[in-house]
């Protein structure tokens, strides 16, 4: 079967000299220029100072690069920048057939340039009519050589020149195989080769096995795309294109330009009307890898790149669009991380790694840390640690797919951690850290169905305080003692406790339902404060519900910026070129607490033994640890949090599987102050060394204390005769601590579910345990 006809069967005394066919043609082309020119009041000479570029002059467009927050170092590419040239002759027919077929049906005839399509094209310039006219292959191939050059010009008008120099200077054949070298297809492919081995898993190469090459059914699924390879921005699901996995309008469409493609074949004499009436559809398309074509996502960092892309989609340029606008839109996108704080993330929270700290290394398989910092004042997150890989589990936080599926597992019940807000909320509301609380082994609160005779049962505390039973509260938070914080927590109302963690930063929280397996997110923003109370239970306090480690962080930023919450977030930039396309908006939001209150927080939890940093920095912190189940000696989540004057963090150690944290010596002694208190303090004092930040601009200033003398003593609630009876509930434990003694004055100045990536639970209360 011949390919195409050259035409040489032509009477010779009917056909014009090959010189006067050259003439004639070159004057139609440059009627059709000139009446470009006269339109667009543009000046002649392209013809004769454009340049031909083949493919491999080409710049394929830019991939879109994720950076570090110095604008310079490289963190992920993301794109499917994909090419593969291979040379006409070593190209099977499939392609080859199809592509004429489906774009240019005379194109072994033609001069290169479709007269009537630039002349039509021309009049309507003239006019102002609609823009219009067809093009060939050769006029295809200068369009996308051009835009790929980065070259601003009349389109039709340069195409044309360009076309008719490309179809002077090289063969048909060559300027075929230029065409489907180049020509995008979608998905990033551009290039027939890179087509048939992204939609196929196939190869246009002749010399590959029969079974390996490119079917003819297959190079028309493909070809039919060139028409369409992505889908509109602007409205994706009404014109999706031809890429007949995207969604069902796009698959009819496929399936409609496959026949006509097909009907081309026979008319070309490409195939017999039988062998076109045998033909079928493949429905053996691989389905969309939004993964294709990216590098950078196999690493820690892979997991930032997910949060960006989820921010990003929320942002007024991408609001609404698919992701290939982002992912193949050439972007230069600045991330809020450090690299210098991202690495000591990454060495001390990446227990695998020999440089984690002592206490964590080698432990069981199930072992999973993670670890979030968050700049105060800015909500920067300057190092994220959620897991290994981007593709994997996230346990530090969680963000929205392109689907608007909620993604990852970072949500875990906090634990004593949780009563730095507490503290926070005590300290609003004038209550001095030295007021006195009746602080026994074990209480009944019968307001909160927390007595003998309920299944929970009273509040104990885990572990002993020299101060028992009359503690003052600076010394119960020190010794974790669950009694006083549940009593404080009673005292300011759960609506106190939980806006307050709300307005320092905590937006999501989690229950369990009962009948449901998943614990079930909370917006805590949703309603009014009152409101989102009535879904929790004074358990709160002593930190029952699930939150993020993200949330943490930004919770301890707040306080280490003097009280001033900004949210927490991943971009600081987007460029293309020259141009900004969207830019970070740093706001913060005054707590409300003076400064007085914020000494006192920073003077209470510098005391916890856990937070001490062995260098000249001040540090406050909490410990946190939540059981597993009804035991009271066996531990699943344990945490560490806390700040600097520059720096906060949030460390979180628990199990991937749910189960308690057990040694590889067979011990369940795990707490906050052992497991990821460690972890914490390698990080804080790594990172702000390599910050390379001056400690004494950043100390804590003291309290005065002006309700001293005398301390108070909140009075204990009445006995219990009768009381609801809430489900059972484990209880929060902690290892103690001495308390430090007193520093010198100074200055004032400033879930447990699988570990494979899933949608996080939809929103809804409960008042059931805590999760598992």
């Amino acid at each position: 079967m011949r390919m195409y006809q050259t035409g040489d069967h032509d009477d010779a005394s009917a056909t014009p000299t090959p010189g006067r066919r050259r003439r004639r043609h070159r004057l139609l082309v440059f009627l059709a220029v000139f009446a470009l020119l006269a339109g667009s009041g543009l000046v002649a000479g392209g013809y004769y100072f454009d340049s031909v570029p083949t493919p491999t002059d080409l710049k394929l467009p830019e991939s879109t690069t994720v950076y570090y927050a110095d604008g310079r170092t490289p963190m992920a590419k993301l794109g499917a920048e994909n090419r593969t040239i291979v040379p006409y002759d070593q190209m099977n027919d499939s392609a080859k057939q199809a592509i004429v077929a489906a774009e240019d049906r005379t194109f072994w005839t033609n001069k290169g340039v479709d007269f009537k399509g630039v002349l039509r094209a021309a009049w309507a310039n003239v006019t102002g009519g609609q823009r219009q006219g067809a093009s060939t292959l050769t006029q295809q191939y200068a369009r996308v050589a051009a835009d790929l050059r980065g070259v601003t010009y009349s389109r039709k008008l340069r195409e044309a020149v360009v076309a008719w120099k490309l179809d002077d200077t090289y063969s048909k054949e060559e300027i075929l195989g230029f065409y489907l070298n180049t020509v995008p297809f979608g998905r990033g492919a551009y290039g027939i080769e890179a087509a048939a081995q992204t939609f196929f898993g196939k190869t246009v190469r002749r010399d590959a096995p029969p079974q390996q090459q490119l079917t003819q059914a297959e190079a028309m699924v493909l070809c039919a795309m060139v028409k369409q390879p992505e889908a509109d921005p602007a409205d994706p699901e009404g014109s999706p294109g031809y890429d007949p996995r995207r969604n069902a309008l796009a698959k009819q469409n496929s399936i409609d330009r496959w026949n006509y493609i097909r009907d081309g074949m026979v008319k070309l004499g490409y195939l017999t009307s039988e062998q076109a009436a045998n033909l079928a559809y493949p429905d053996s398309v691989r389905p969309i890898d939004p993964n294709a074509g990216r590098s950078g996502l196999d690493r820690p960092t892979g997991l930032v790149v997910n949060h960006v892309l989820s921010e990003l989609r929320e942002t007024e340029p991408f609001r609404g669009k698919p992701d290939e606008v982002i992912r193949d839109g050439g972007y230069k996108i600045v991330t809020t991380i450090d690299k210098r704080v991202q690495d000591a993330a990454e060495a001390a929270a990446d227990i695998r790694r020999d440089s984690a700290p002592e206490a964590v290394r080698g432990q069981p398989k199930n072992w999973q840390a993670a670890l979030v910092a968050v700049e105060p004042g800015t909500g920067r997150v300057l190092g994220y640690y959620g897991g290994n890989s981007g593709s994997g589990a996230d346990y530090a936080g969680w963000y929205r797919d392109e689907n608007g599926q909620a993604r990852g597992f970072g949500q875990h019940p906090p634990g004593s951690s949780f009563k730095v807000y507490d503290l926070a909320a005590a300290v609003e509301n004038d209550i001095s850290v030295k007021q006195r609380f009746d602080s026994p082994d074990t209480k009944e609160f019968p307001e909160s169905g927390r007595t003998k005779g309920s299944a929970a049962g009273p509040i104990r505390n885990a572990e002993h305080a020299p101060c028992q039973p009359n503690c003052a509260l600076w010394e119960a938070t020190v010794a974790s003692l669950n009694v006083t914080y549940f009593e404080l927590t009673e005292k300011l109302g759960t609506a106190k406790v939980i806006d307050m963690a709300k307005r320092a930063g905590v937006e999501s929280m989690w229950e369990t339902v009962k009948g449901n397996p998943q614990p079930q997110r909370v917006d805590l923003r949703s309603e009014p404060a009152d409101e989102v109370a009535r879904r929790f239970s004074t358990e709160v306090g002593i930190g029952q519900y699930g939150i993020s480690v993200q949330d943490h962080a930004n919770g301890m930023a707040t306080f280490a910026a003097g009280g001033k919450r900004a949210d927490a977030h991943f971009v600081r930039s987007v460029t293309k070129g020259d141009d900004k396309v969207w830019g970070e908006q740093l706001r913060t939001t005054d707590l409300g607490l003076d400064q007085e209150a914020i000494n006192q927080l920073d003077w209470t939890l510098r005391r916890v033994k856990a937070a001490k940093l062995d260098n000249d920095w001040d540090s406050a912190g909490k410990t946190g640890t939540w059981q597993a189940g009804q035991s009271t000696t066996q531990n699943v989540h344990t945490w560490m949090v806390g700040w600097t004057g520059a720096l906060a963090s949030a460390v979180w150690l628990g199990t991937t599987d749910g189960k308690p944290l057990k040694t590889k010596d067979g011990s369940y002694e795990v707490y906050g102050s052992t497991g990821p208190g460690p972890i914490w303090r390698q990080f804080m004092a790594d990172a702000t060394a390599a910050m390379k930040l001056d400690p004494d601009k950043y100390q804590f200033a003291e309290p005065a204390f002006p309700d001293d003398a005398p301390e108070t003593t909140t009075p204990s609630p009445p006995p219990a005769t009768s009381s609801p009876t809430p489900s059972a509930r484990p209880t929060p434990t902690e290892t103690p601590s001495s308390p430090s003694p007193t520093p010198s004055k100074r200055p004032t100045s400033l879930p447990t579910v699988s570990p494979s990536l899933s949608p996080l639970p939809s929103l809804s209360p409960s008042k059931t345990k805590r999760p598992r």
